[in-house]
């Protein structure tokens, strides 16, 4: 059988037919190893490869029917030419010697240096056979449509449906994944404020805002000159005013508002009850997330933040929620914070009332955030009781001596590094 048809004829056709092969199982491997969101970013610049191939991808059954398809019928008649030569040229020993040669060479040259490469240059593979698949896909439909038809029914009788099979979608920490290993593509900078919007849905405002007894604000049951005083001097732009305590909020005053006032002989009382705007409040626990698209919303950049029984918690500012994405707006951190005061190298005095998150921002520390809000809860919730002065612990690697406690709260601590523990001040 065959012996009319010149061996060298058999060793080409051989050829042609392991370089199908190869093609076959390459562009398998390329196809389905091509990054979706950079292959929808080329198809959206119009790379005429990229929608080819995102194209076939929206029908993963049929892309791989069509490629099994062809990669069997051509690994079929390889074996069928060969065993032809073998015998031809050796009988039984040649057929057998034939087949496992054969065998040697598909897994080599034809399965894994082809995957292999397809693998490690997946665009490089995919977009130009996309070319061949595309119009090979019509011509061979019916096939295709049969082969699949008999395939998803074997699926179907085992319970598995098209529909059972997990999206795209990433996570949010899947989405982290990506963009701390998106290395020099997006600055450490950008990376970093990527994350943070990340964490924005598992921080809340108590974990940012300006706590109940450090509230600056006006109080109206104080004589003029003192609140004429405190807005002289006073840092913010956008004050509570209430009467006695905190808790009775009636309004809250943009200083701007002050200016056509205090350019005449001065102000009363009655003058900035006349300019306030009604108060803001969220309620506790609320997401940064939800509370920043709620400030934009409302075109507001002040919250006062209350519990179940309406009591005021804090206050939460826009600037608050933007220096949790960007990091401080100060350059020498250890400087500017007046919680925070350098003692020596490696040494820091901190005040109780100290923010616990915005000293690890600020001072690229590591204490842990989970529980209390201020330095002083998180050492009453390590020790169980008010220390005395001289106390020492230590949190997450971080030493720490109680300097001064009265009032019943830790007033000042002194923090020390060690190796596990570092700053950028």
């Amino acid at each position: 059988m065959g012996d009319d048809i010149p061996l060298a004829a058999f060793i080409g056709l051989l050829v042609v037919l392991l370089l199908l092969s190869a093609f076959f199982s390459g562009s398998e491997t390329a196809l389905m190893s091509l990054n979706r969101y950079k292959l929808r970013h080329k198809v959206r610049a119009g790379h005429r490869g990229a929608k080819l191939a995102d194209k076939l991808l929206q029908r993963p059954d049929r892309l791989l029917g069509l490629i099994l398809l062809g990669n069997n019928a051509v690994n079929i008649s390889a074996s069928a030419l060969v065993g032809v030569v073998s015998v031809r040229l050796g009988g039984e020993l040649g057929f057998a010697i034939g087949t496992a040669g054969l065998t040697l060479v598909i897994l080599i040259f034809a399965e894994t240096a082809p995957k292999t490469l397809a693998a490690l240059h997946p665009e490089r593979v995919a977009f130009p056979a996309a070319y061949i698949y595309v119009p090979l896909l019509k011509l061979l439909y019916p096939l295709v449509w049969m082969t699949n038809l008999m395939a998803n029914g074997v699926l179907f009788l085992l319970g598995l449906r098209k529909g059972d099979a997990e999206g795209n979608a990433l996570s949010r920490e899947e989405l982290r994944t990506v963009v701390n290993e998106a290395g020099a593509h997006i600055s450490q900078k950008y990376r970093q404020m990527l994350t943070n919007i990340l964490d924005l849905e598992k921080v809340t405002v108590d974990d940012v805002m300006v706590p109940h007894n450090e509230i600056v604000g006006i109080d109206l049951d104080d004589d003029i000159e003192d609140i004429a005083r405190l807005i002289q001097h006073c840092e913010h732009t956008r004050l509570p005013v209430y009467r006695d305590n905190i808790d009775k909020v009636i309004g809250l005053l943009h200083l701007r508002r002050l200016a056509n006032l205090t350019s005449r002989s001065g102000f009363a009382k009655d003058d900035l009850e006349g300019l306030l705007v009604e108060p803001y409040f969220v309620p506790e626990g609320t997401p940064l997330s939800t509370q920043l698209v709620q400030f934009q919303k409302r075109r507001q950049r002040i919250a006062l933040i209350v519990d179940e029984y309406g009591d005021i918690q804090g206050i939460v500012t826009l600037e608050d929620i933007l220096e949790e994405i960007v990091g401080e707006f100060t350059t020498d951190p250890a400087a500017d914070d007046e919680d925070i005061i350098r003692e020596s190298e490696g040494t820091f005095l901190v005040n109780g009332t100290a923010n616990i998150r915005e000293m690890n921002r600020v001072m690229n520390w590591h204490l842990p955030t989970d529980g209390a809000k201020t330095l002083n809860g998180l050492i009453l919730e390590y020790l169980e009781t008010i220390p005395e002065p001289g106390t020492g612990l230590e949190v997450e690697g971080y030493p720490i001596e109680i300097v001064e406690a009265r009032e019943n709260r830790v007033q000042l601590a002194r923090i020390y590094l060690n190796d596990t523990a570092e700053t950028t001040g």
